[in-house]
């Protein structure tokens, strides 16, 4: 006698306990339920869907690359709030030797490809996933629901990767641009690291490019706290450190004329006197300058900064003045306290014209939010107000600029702060302190930043006529700035 073997329900497939992978398409119930976990577990555990439903092999990987993506998040945040000069430090290829400076850039072309790489593959699971819901299958009214979804859901996670990865690659851009060349790492001098400060002054009109901005910013090795001296473009007959310029002029800088070229005895002349003057262009007195990542008028500007001050300085930054407006706009511009009315414009057409004829706009008193052009012309206008005002706005505007150069700001503009960067700034910093010199900045942050002008209201010298006694007046000065006596107890 035989037993007739029990039958299914009709709804019931020979998948009953695999609905996911073999499910009653005959169901619109179970498969719009299908269709909803499919879409949620390519998004939660990308390659899940594929090992439940699809292709076992492309669900490996995916789940092998979403493992790699977790380990690396992971390690990252360790490492970033336990160390995170030293997170920078690997992705600047600090650890790169200078012999073989291309090799900075793999750790940062390792991480673009990777995020970019796995964009990729979120959008090619998230396709193939829309394809096991089988949507025909699925409830009509679920349908578009469902698509849509997974589609939003790509966009967010795959889009994420890939704004991470533009970013990567913008920080790679930039770094590959600033110190494509550098000067060799150095101790701090006396506790301090001193960096010259320039910003270009060229235009129509002019034979050459002058220095127009002239700072030496001190940073303390330890606190990370700033002074910023400032020096008058026209300081007048600077004497200079040991070096090729004081031999040249052992009493100090001296002008020059001839019927084809010259210049002053002002600091800013340097360019002329060491580059434009010179048939080999300044490369005889500073044959390495190129090399470090400097230039010759750099190099003499700085021997004049180091006799002036009393101090060495090992490394510069140059500002290009024209594309300074980018920077300040990238940063979402800058607060200043105007002290006084100020004209914007290139001045007088002729003698005698009064401001409001020639000034194309006015910069009001009181607290005012600046933009990157408004900030330019505050830091530039000569006009109605003398030199020595001029230097202090542009101290001002210094600092104005190092406040909004927290992290959560760049982080935000990130993308147009990197790009202004790259168009803006060159320097000789190598990159192997660039971790280091990120961490004195973000411990200068909570300090005052102390100031010193060599003006006749600063420091009470005429940068115009100094007398031989003024330079030691201002390396003592700067001297009981730098290292204050420690307080009695």
């Amino acid at each position: 006698m035989s037993v007739a073997a029990p039958t299914r329900p009709p709804h019931v497939a020979a998948g009953t306990g695999a609905p996911i992978r073999r499910p009653d398409v005959s169901s619109p119930e179970v498969m719009t339920r299908r269709a909803w976990w499919l879409v949620i577990l390519n998004v939660l555990v990308p390659g899940s869907a594929q090992v439940l439903a699809g292709s076992r092999r492309l669900g490996r990987f995916g789940l092998g690359a979403t493992l790699l993506l977790w380990t690396l998040l992971i390690v990252h945040a360790v490492w970033a709030l336990t160390s995170w000069t030293s997170l920078l430090g690997f992705y600047a290829g600090a650890w790169v030797p200078d012999a073989v400076g291309l090799l900075r850039a793999v750790p940062l072309l390792v991480l673009q490809a990777l995020l970019f790489g796995y964009a990729l593959l979120w959008a090619v699971l998230t396709i193939d996933t829309l394809r096991l819901t089988r949507l025909v299958h699925v409830r009509a009214a679920a349908r578009l629901p469902v698509a849509l979804l997974a589609v939003v859901l790509l966009v967010v996670t795959s889009g994420v990767a890939v704004w991470a990865g533009q970013r990567v690659g913008s920080l790679r851009d930039t770094l590959a641009t600033l110190f494509a060349t550098s000067a060799p790492s150095v101790p701090p001098s006396d506790g301090h690291y001193n960096i010259l400060l320039l910003g270009a002054d060229s235009g129509d009109g002019r034979d050459s490019m002058r220095f127009d901005s002239i700072s030496v910013v001190s940073v303390n090795a330890e606190t990370g706290a700033l002074t910023i001296v400032g020096i008058p473009r026209d300081l007048y007959g600077p004497p200079f450190s040991e070096g090729p310029m004081n031999d040249l002029y052992p009493d100090g800088f001296e002008g020059y004329e001839s019927e084809t070229c010259g210049w002053t005895a002002g600091i800013n002349q340097l360019m002329n006197a060491v580059e434009v003057c010179r048939e080999d262009g300044g490369t005889g007195l500073f044959p390495d300058a190129a090399a470090r990542g400097s230039s010759p008028a750099i190099e003499a500007t700085k021997q004049a900064a180091e006799g002036v001050l009393g101090i060495e300085i090992p490394y510069y930054v140059f500002i290009d003045m024209h594309g300074f407006a980018d920077l300040i706009d990238a940063l979402g511009g800058v607060e200043i306290t105007v002290q006084e009315r100020l004209p914007k414009g290139g001045g007088p057409a002729y003698d005698g014209q009064s401001a409001d004829e020639w000034a194309i706009g006015w910069i009001e008193e009181g607290t005012q939010h600046m933009d990157g052009d408004t900030a330019q012309w505050y830091a530039r206008s000569r006009y109605t107000t003398s030199d020595w005002d001029r230097m202090r706005r542009q101290r001002e505007l210094q600092q104005a600029i190092l406040a909004q150069m927290n992290p959560m700001n760049v982080m935000l503009r990130f993308q147009e702060v990197m790009s202004a960067g790259r168009d803006l700034v060159s320097t000789d910093l190598p990159a192997s302190m660039l971790p280091y010199f990120a961490e004195l900045a973000l411990d200068a942050k909570g300090q005052p930043v102390t100031t010193l002008e060599l003006t006749p209201e600063g420091i009470g010298i005429d940068p115009d006529d100094p007398d031989p006694g003024d330079w030691d007046v201002v390396r003592e000065t700067l001297h009981d700035i730098l290292h204050p006596p420690a307080p009695e107890e």
